[in-house]
């Protein structure tokens, strides 16, 4: 794993270094939170062969500097489409996680060239929960994940600061309520919605409604997984990754 400033951004690179225009895999992670709980898929798709990038994006942990205060969705958005174009990547593969699947559907509405498929892992936030029951769903997904995955999110949460988590949150919420339903269905890459089957945040019928949203959808679920099935149950989102990247539109071998 290489650590390092990227276009701005810290940046973690695992596998071969992506060539100009070559495809690449994108992982995206949850609202305060740092590329760190993506390492175990990172290196599991490594070992497929991929080229993967974990970005810290900006107002968060190692980019807490990036940004003077914590930006709203549409500005992380433009921010990594910043950074994907800084890097001269050809269209990647996104994977996203919770709150990183509304900067990543922001980013396949605006910028539909630089993404060639996504990947939603526990999609948040469902615009039908309130705010109180959102809170309350993160609560109740805690013990249900492993406590080395809570140990990395507290250290993260307390590197981005809790000001700024909260102005995250509120900027979220805010995008759920209006703006990421509509990008949802300017989407028309190739799109699986994946939650754990344990997942108290992304409800089934919610991953059902976001991958009926975009053009392209189809979901998937993980037993014994909860909201960060990519950290719990890593060979199983790589393998469901690998069946996905290797159909065509709709579905079809």
């Amino acid at each position: 794993m290489e650590q390092t400033w990227r276009a701005g951004l810290f940046t973690r690179g695992f596998g071969a270094e992506p060539e100009a225009g070559a495809p690449a895999v994108v992982l995206v992670h949850g609202l305060g939170l740092s590329g760190r709980y993506f390492v175990p898929l990172a290196r599991r798709l490594t070992a497929d062969g991929a080229s993967v990038l974990v970005p810290d994006l900006p107002g968060n942990a190692r980019s807490r500097a990036a940004a003077p205060r914590a930006p709203d969705i549409d500005r992380v958005a433009a921010a990594l489409a910043h950074w994907h174009r800084r890097l001269s990547l050809g269209p990647v593969l996104l994977v996203a996680n919770s709150v990183g699947c509304q900067v990543t559907a922001a980013l396949a509405a605006r910028f539909p060239d630089l993404v060639s498929r996504m990947v939603l892992v526990g999609p948040a936030l469902d615009p039908a929960v309130p705010a109180r029951r959102q809170c309350g769903a993160l609560i109740r997904d805690a013990p249900r994940e492993p406590l080395s995955l809570l140990g990395v999110a507290v250290s993260d949460y307390v590197l981005t600061g809790p000001l700024r988590c909260a102005a995250s949150f509120r900027h979220a919420l805010r995008d759920s309520a209006g703006a990421f339903e509509a990008n949802l269905a300017r989407v028309r890459v190739p799109t699986l919605v994946v939650r754990g089957a344990g997942d108290t945040i992304a409800s089934p019928s919610w991953t059902a409604r976001v991958a009926g949203l975009v053009g392209d959808g189809r979901t998937a679920e993980i037993a014994g997984a909860a909201h960060a099935a990519h950290y719990s149950a890593p060979d199983a989102l790589a393998e469901l990754i690998g069946k996905f990247t290797a159909t065509g539109p709709g579905g079809s071998a």
